[in-house]
């Protein structure tokens, strides 16, 4: 039986996963890690990357819903006063 460690607890937000997705790669950057907890840092960083995925696929499903359809391409230069 296999049990969850600690860190594959899911993160309470897409912040919060990425601060912890970004520790584990400056960890793992450093190149002082022990190849077993460098494993587990990638196992870890797998998961926290397909949670960040999932929660930004959810919010841009939320954004073509709220626009209804009526997506426009974003455009840096132009205003918000251009835009009505």
């Amino acid at each position: 039986m296999s049990k969850k460690s600690p860190q594959s607890v899911t993160p309470a937000s897409f912040e919060e996963a990425m601060a912890e997705l970004s520790a584990l790669v400056s960890q793992m950057e450093a190149g002082q890690l022990p190849l077993e907890a460098s494993v587990s840092a990638y196992q870890r960083g797998s998961e926290l990357i397909q949670f960040c995925a999932a929660q930004l696929e959810k919010v841009e499903q939320q954004v073509k819903i709220l626009d209804a359809g009526m997506l426009k391409a974003f455009n840096p230069n132009e205003s918000a006063e251009d835009q009505a």
